[in-house]
């Protein structure tokens, strides 16, 4: 009886395992990173020579929430070293997902419910993972260590200043060389342990986004059911986070936390992804205000490419909200932040940039502007704020 028990068990094991990794990916994440249909975009040689050129960087991307090889060039989503190599993107932001409220929305969300653990079963994560979002951090992290160390050809982890410095260096011979940053979508992975600063620093993280789509244990979300701003632990983190030199991500918290970072930061601050009220008049969108203030402190405004952050999709609509921004912040405070991979509907993937480029032309920006907004402003800021080595 345990032998035939033995073997139903190992067979029940290996057709979830066969599933978690040859279907169940695919069905989870098609449906849900889309690409619309579209005639390929015409590029004028102008903008191709421009694009080319330009040592372009992306604020915002969550790749690796979904179980595939970030080296391989996949037939879902929007981002993988292959087409970051076609769309000539130097830097990739990696934010890392820990956890999602069901219902998700722009407008009131519960911390109650989560669906990344039905998700990291699904895709046969670690077990370890399963009921830990440190964990599921440090998973994610070690995706994209591993893949680096596998292909240094292809991918190099950036930790430091030197890292950066040495991923643009080596680019001029290899054009091929992609450099990938890890960031928290959300500071809840540190489970309420403020030494968990120093286990997230170890596992490569340099940015910390403080809220995601709920009120956590920091504080406020933008989307949460308070609408209050930082709490005492919130503020330690932000000491703690400041004090190692990893840069805050305002993108998801509420007006009166980012008020109340902006209050005590003594370094510049991101909103890594996302819109300009006053081109697109969505809730997800900070206030033109605030956002004068982020730039005023030396801040950086990542402007995404799906609808809540600048309504209008299409290449033209992205280039009109990245124009306002540029004129209500100036343009050394306005990057790329894409929210590629990040349960988003966009009208190109990274490997179609260049439309971008063409669009920001077209719109009248002149070519010293686009250099900066498409990844100039984002290598200048981590040079900056960076640790050194």
């Amino acid at each position: 009886m345990f032998k035939w028990t033995a073997i139903i068990i190992g067979a029940l094991a290996v057709i979830y395992y066969g599933l978690a990794w040859f279907i169940v990916p695919g069905a989870l994440e098609r449906p849900t990173n889309r690409v619309l249909e579209h005639a390929p975009y015409q590029v004028s040689d102008t903008a191709m020579k421009l694009h080319e050129r330009l040592t372009i960087a992306d604020l915002h991307s969550d790749t690796l929430l979904w179980s595939r090889d970030v080296l391989d060039r996949a037939d879902r989503g929007h981002v993988d070293v292959p087409r970051l190599v076609e769309g000539n993107v130097a830097l990739q932001v990696f934010s890392v997902v820990t956890k999602v409220p069901d219902g998700q929305n722009y407008e009131e969300n519960s911390a109650d419910s989560d669906q990344i653990t039905l998700a990291a079963m699904a895709q046969a994560w670690p077990v370890s993972t399963w009921g830990s979002l440190l964990e599921r951090a440090l998973y994610q992290a070690d995706k994209l260590a591993t893949a680096a160390e596998r292909k240094p050809d292809a991918l190099k982890l950036i930790r430091t200043r030197a890292d950066l410095d040495a991923l643009l260096a080596a680019r001029a011979g290899n054009p091929g060389l992609v450099g990938g940053l890890l960031a928290t979508e959300g500071s809840h992975p540190l489970e309420g342990n403020i030494a968990n600063v120093e286990v997230l620093y170890e596992a490569g993280y340099r940015m910390f986004g403080l809220h995601h789509f709920f009120d956590n244990d920091l504080g406020g979300s933008l989307h949460g059911l308070t609408g209050e701003g930082l709490n005492a632990y919130g503020r330690e983190v932000v000491k703690a986070a400041e004090a190692r030199k990893i840069i805050i991500d305002v993108a998801h918290s509420s007006p009166n936390a980012v008020a109340d970072v902006l209050d005590m930061a003594t370094r510049p601050v991101v909103v890594s992804h996302t819109g300009v009220r006053g081109a697109c008049d969505s809730v997800r969108n900070l206030s033109d205000e605030l956002m004068q203030r982020i730039a005023s402190q030396g801040g950086l405004i990542g402007i995404g490419y799906w609808e809540g952050a600048v309504c209008d999709i299409s290449p033209a609509g992205i280039a009109r909200s990245i124009v306002y921004a540029v004129n209500l912040v100036g343009e050394d405070h306005v990057a790329l932040g894409s929210d590629y991979d990040g349960a988003t509907q966009v009208a190109f993937d990274t490997s179609e940039l260049a439309v971008l480029t063409d669009e920001l032309l077209k719109a009248g920006l002149p070519e010293e502007t686009i250099a900066k907004v498409m990844g100039g402003n984002l290598i200048r800021f981590l040079r900056a704020n960076l640790p050194a080595d």
